[in-house]
């Protein structure tokens, strides 16, 4: 088995650190930001620092792969989040109505989901990666540069551990990058002589608004329409979370500067109210201060294979520190332990003997199983982020794409048809890819079929320029 560097100790790096250790490697995980998980929910939310992660008290959501993992693959993490108070929750069951959802179904477990506040849930996670044997995580341990030994390819460098911000060298067998958005591994890539890795960087363009609630009895508000919905130049996000608590989030483009307004928590509030659909989610105590704000954020794509040739061996990076885009459709966690898994598959089919033939393997198994998604969410971005800048102009956005077309139009279908419902459901809680969904015909052209109107099909709210009037008043 293999003595494996894990650098970042966020949900995908723990989560990645438990799933290798049950396959008897020796893992160390290496986190910058000092503070130990706190051993109860309130204290997770209110007291621990994770300065290394900007989102950490904006909305989450934790979505059914996510979940679906955790119970195949880390049963014990599964059982301490509830035991901590995480919500599970199946929409086909508790949510939609039957007269949408067609009655239950053989199979709709798997649109389970089982969620809570970012800080309650890495909490747990890293108490369980604690106590498991095999992983041992080093807090408060910063890390400074990629330690190399001798080329298992000529002109290619080999990493064999890493050195820390006190000198300390710790070697390995494999490095796993899972700093997340911030990663250094370019530049740690640069100093020991390898090619930057080729990147595709753009501003995803969006900037959000988030607070988060409590109800006095437990219960949650009742959900009139899609956790992320888009009305106009704006999008709402309503999450529920762990023990009685949700969030709240507006999301809208960074360029559309009147909204920068909605820092202010009058006027994030006259905004939301505003939504006939969400308003209701207000009606319960805040427990934070003021409105988090999560803007600058990057869409991004690293490759580490160029010209069919690794930039280096013996390092990987999964999750963010591969490839990120806009947290809005809450993907990131489910991509991330989908990434682990991959590591870990490939792990166990081709091993560490051969560093060159290890490195291109999981670049390929990342391209056909992972990337994908990136894909996916990303173009959906894009295509959202010029809706928005088409509406603030007075326009409409008609791209002459026939993905885009088809995703509407199942969105429109979805409380019309129940298998159109589902196929939504897949897309949205990352069980199956637009393009895997759209493979079948018949279901694409009965979406097309029943959601034609769905420039029609939208959610109340504000017009423009009442929007305008609500921020600036």
């Amino acid at each position: 088995m293999a003595k494996v560097v894990i650098v970042g100790a966020g949900v995908i790096g723990l989560g990645t650190a438990m799933l290798l250790a049950q396959d008897g490697h020796d893992v160390t995980v290496f986190e910058r930001d000092p503070a130990p998980p706190p051993s109860s929910a309130p204290d997770a939310w209110k007291v621990w620092e994770r300065r290394g992660v900007n989102q950490f008290r904006l909305p989450h959501a934790f979505l059914a792969r996510f979940r679906q993992i955790l119970d195949t693959e880390l049963p014990k993490v599964s059982r301490a989040l509830e035991a901590a108070g995480a919500l599970r929750m199946n929409y086909v069951r508790s949510v939609l109505p039957e007269t949408v959802t067609g009655g239950w179904r053989p199979g709709d477990e798997s649109y389970e989901l089982l969620t809570g506040r970012r800080s309650v849930t890495e909490a747990v996670l890293a108490t369980v990666a604690e106590g498991t044997a095999g992983v041992s995580i080093r807090r408060g341990t910063a890390v400074a540069a990629l330690e190399t030994g001798a080329p298992v390819v000529p002109g290619i460098p080999h990493v064999n551990g890493l050195r820390l911000q006190n000198g300390t060298i710790v070697h390995a067998d494999l490095v796993v990058d899972v700093a997340g958005r911030r990663s250094a591994l370019p530049a740690w890539l640069a100093e020991i002589g390898a090619r930057r890795p080729s990147e595709e960087l753009a501003d995803s363009g969006f900037v959000y608004f988030g607070r988060h609630f409590r109800s006095a009895d437990g219960t949650l508000p009742a959900q009139f329409g899609p956790a992320l919905m888009h009305i106009g130049t704006i999008s709402s996000l309503s999450l529920p979370a762990d023990n009685g608590t949700w969030s709240l989030g507006i999301v809208t483009t960074s360029a559309d500067r009147a909204l920068l307004a909605l820092r202010d928590p009058t006027r994030w509030e006259a905004v939301v109210r505003s939504l006939p659909l969400v308003a209701h989610w207000l009606d319960g105590e805040p427990i934070d201060v003021g409105v988090k704000v999560m803007a600058k954020l990057e869409d991004r794509y690293r490759g580490f294979v160029i010209d069919g040739e690794p930039v280096a061996t013996g390092v990987v990076a999964i999750g963010d520190s591969w490839a990120c885009s806009n947290p809005a459709n809450g993907r990131g966690a489910s991509i991330g332990m989908l990434h682990a898994q991959v590591l870990r598959d490939q792990l166990r089919a081709v091993g560490l003997g051969d560093p060159k033939r290890f490195a291109e393997a999981f670049y390929i198994a990342t391209a056909e199983t992972v990337e994908p998604w990136y894909r996916a969410t990303f173009a959906q971005d894009r295509h959202r982020l010029h809706e928005v800048e088409a509406a603030i102009r007075g326009d409409i956005y008609d791209p002459g794409d026939p993905l885009y077309e088809a995703e509407k139009a199942l969105a429109a279908a979805g409380p019309r048809d129940p298998d159109c419902l589902r196929a939504g459901l897949d897309i949205r809680l990352v069980l199956r890819r637009p393009d895997e969904v759209f493979a079948d015909s018949a279901l694409r052209e009965r979406a097309l079929e029943l959601g034609e109107d769905w420039r029609e099909d939208t959610p109340p709210g504000p017009t423009r320029e009442e929007l305008l009037s609500l921020v600036g008043s």
